[in-house]
């Protein structure tokens, strides 16, 4: 996925109110950009950090700048966009990298999978395998030698998607969670057990009862992200 303009640096000030945050650009000017983020964004908001951003082509939008990347960890670039990780994993499926959702013939977003439940994607058409709901999860926080941890914060709406995954697998569905994590320094993915017990819990169960899960690291830089490669998820 490229962007349509190389990202601007900046250096962050402080992220505050979940959707803000401030920067400083390298000709001194400071102003109030987008933090498209909801978590807790764990060990990729410290001020002083190094970030690069989009601009809007809205002209008339209120805040004329999207926070994409931050330096956690030097040359270590990591996507805080959440918004980007469905576009990602859907590059992933149609280039062939998520090999395990290939030659389903249709791929839907956004579909509604139960009550007040919807999934980030669909799949139907294929010749063997029953059509596939699949949820995909961003993954920025990551811990001492290459460990990437889910969620950052507490999360009931995490679990509850696992209930439901579960609950399409008993129907007779296939059922998939995908970590879309968005940094190349990461070797294997694990539940956040310390922050969110329940979620740890509640993956658990859900990889018992046939939810399938996986995950795909992608590479950063100011022009593009890419998807390209599998990581192990421990869940032991």
């Amino acid at each position: 996925m490229r962007f349509e303009a190389p990202l601007v640096e900046a250096r962050l000030l402080r992220r505050y109110q979940r959707f803000l945050a401030d920067v400083e650009f390298r000709d001194g000017q400071r102003c109030t950009v987008h933090c498209p983020n909801t978590g807790s964004m764990l060990g990729c908001r410290e001020p002083g950090m190094r970030v690069w951003l989009s601009r809007a082509a809205n002209p008339a939008r209120k805040y004329a700048w999207t926070w994409e990347l931050v330096e956690a960890l030097p040359k270590v670039l990591v996507g805080i966009h959440t918004g980007r990780s469905n576009a990602l994993v859907r590059e992933g499926i149609a280039g062939g990298v998520i090999r395990d959702l290939q030659h389903y013939a249709v791929l839907k977003s956004e579909v509604t999978a139960g009550k007040g439940f919807r999934v980030d994607f669909l799949l139907t058409g294929h010749r063997t395998h029953p059509d596939c709901y699949l949820e995909v999860k961003n993954v920025t926080a990551a811990v001492d030698s290459g460990v990437a941890l889910f969620p950052d914060a507490v999360s009931e709406r995490a679990s509850r998607h696992l209930r439901e995954l579960m609950h399409k697998v008993r129907q007779g569905w296939r059922a998939m969670l995908c970590f879309c994590v968005q940094r190349d320094d990461v070797r294997e993915v694990r539940p956040a057990d310390v922050i969110d017990p329940v979620y740890g819990r509640t993956l658990r169960e859900a990889a018992r009862n046939g939810v399938e899960v996986c995950a795909y690291a992608a590479r950063m830089t100011p022009e593009e992200v890419v998807l390209y490669r599998a990581v192990p998820v421990n869940i032991e």
